[in-house]
């Protein structure tokens, strides 16, 4: 029997670059070295533009040029010719090349390792050419990872998967401490204040109104209420209107007279500073107006960090307070979030008793838990095909 600790290849975005996936894909890789004993250097196929290959100069990162058709079939021959056991591939159709992202298919194709995917959006009613391309990649993987328990139901339902090919396993978090929190608040100007705490680049897709629109009534019964809105304009927002919302929502504040209850953190926020932040807040709240939204990585820290949350109901916040359905309120209820908001603040003892459920659904999150579950799939993976293997011999 080999007991070698598999070595796994991972394929996705990577850090410096400023992107959920590339900082999702650092941190999982941390946590499977931990598990692992911290005894293997694994690579990390980095997709990334010409003019970023200089980023990824580590001896164990390969660069992979997003809209290069030809890389894709060399790095999976690179890939045959190593000692990897296994591949982990990240997917989320913008960072492949190809329509839909489709140029992905060419690695797969020719790629010989067993390949476990995890799929970061799993549409509920997938259209083309996503859906020819996400089936396509969840024929050629031989497992599929999931964040969301809706997704096994999705994959399995539109695109015929076995059930047993789909595996759940949360979106990782960083492990909470709350020693810093008095000086987080102080620094931030948050002493003796109720804060409100939503993290994301900003767009349209946000409902930011939402809030702001409770937060005028809710503020009359709860002065000491701060909403603090962190994170750049989304770039591609940028692109197209420039910082247009923000200014709306910034005429919105000021025609509320909200302006001694919003913050803004109107730039870019390392994570460790966000996740300072999150704990030091007192309510992380998520008004996302599109309900088919099924991973959002801000909404599992605050789960994983222990913080009560406030949330519309979209398919990833229901599926990650099953049973506590208090915590999910419809869009654009004006009335039911202020009543809330107020509720929450001045009823005793309620914000604790949401503090205590959510640090218990966020202690399976965390990522020593979620890197040890990743690596026992990873040889039980290995295990079945070198079986299989063995078999046709």
């Amino acid at each position: 029997m080999n007991t070698r600790l598999p070595q796994v290849a991972y394929v996705s975005t990577y850090i410096p670059k400023k992107c959920g996936l590339a900082t999702y894909t650092h941190h999982l890789r941390e946590a499977i070295t931990h598990a692992k004993g911290n005894r293997s250097i694994d690579p990390v196929i980095t997709l990334c533009n010409p003019e970023e290959m200089l980023d990824y100069r580590e001896p164990w990162m390969l660069p992979l040029i997003k809209q290069d058709r030809d890389d894709y079939r060399r790095v999976a021959e690179a890939i045959n010719q190593s000692s990897v056991d296994i591949v982990s591939l990240q997917h989320e159709f913008g960072i492949f090349g190809g329509e839909a992202g489709s140029h992905i298919l060419d690695l797969l194709r020719h790629v010989k390792k067993p390949v476990v995917t995890t799929f970061h959006t799993v549409f509920e009613h997938p259209v083309a050419p996503y859906s020819d391309v996400q089936k396509e990649i969840a024929h050629w993987s031989d497992q599929l990872l999931v964040m969301n328990r809706k997704g096994i139901g999705y994959l399995h339902d539109n695109f015929g998967v076995p059930l047993e090919k789909i595996t759940f396993i949360p979106h990782g978090t960083p492990v909470p401490n709350r020693s810093d929190r008095i000086n987080v608040r102080r620094n931030a100007g948050w002493d003796n204040r109720k804060v409100l705490f939503t993290f994301g680049l900003l767009g349209r897709s946000k409902g930011i109104e939402l809030i702001l629109r409770s937060l005028a009534s809710a503020v009359q019964a709860v002065p000491e209420l701060l909403y603090v809105i962190a994170g750049q304009t989304h770039p591609e927002v940028r692109k197209h209107e420039g910082e247009a919302y923000r200014e709306e929502l910034m005429t919105m504040i000021a025609e509320l007279g909200l302006e001694h209850h919003v913050q803004w953190i109107n730039r870019y926020v390392p994570e460790d500073e966000l996740v300072s932040l999150i704990s030091a807040c007192d309510l992380y709240v998520t008004p996302y107006p599109g309900m088919g939204q099924i991973t959002s990585g801000t909404l599992a820290y605050a789960a994983g960090l222990g913080k009560p949350i406030l949330s519309t109901p979209y398919v990833y916040a229901k599926d990650l307070v099953q049973g506590y359905d208090e915590m999910l309120l419809p869009f654009g209820d004006v009335e039911a979030w202020s009543s809330k908001l107020i509720e929450l603040f001045t009823y005793p003892g309620m914000l604790n008793d949401w503090e205590r459920v959510m640090s218990e659904i966020g202690r399976s999150m965390h990522w020593p838990h979620v890197g040890a579950q990743h690596l026992r799939l990873f040889q039980q993976v290995i295990t079945e095909q070198r079986d299989k293997i063995a078999d046709v011999g």
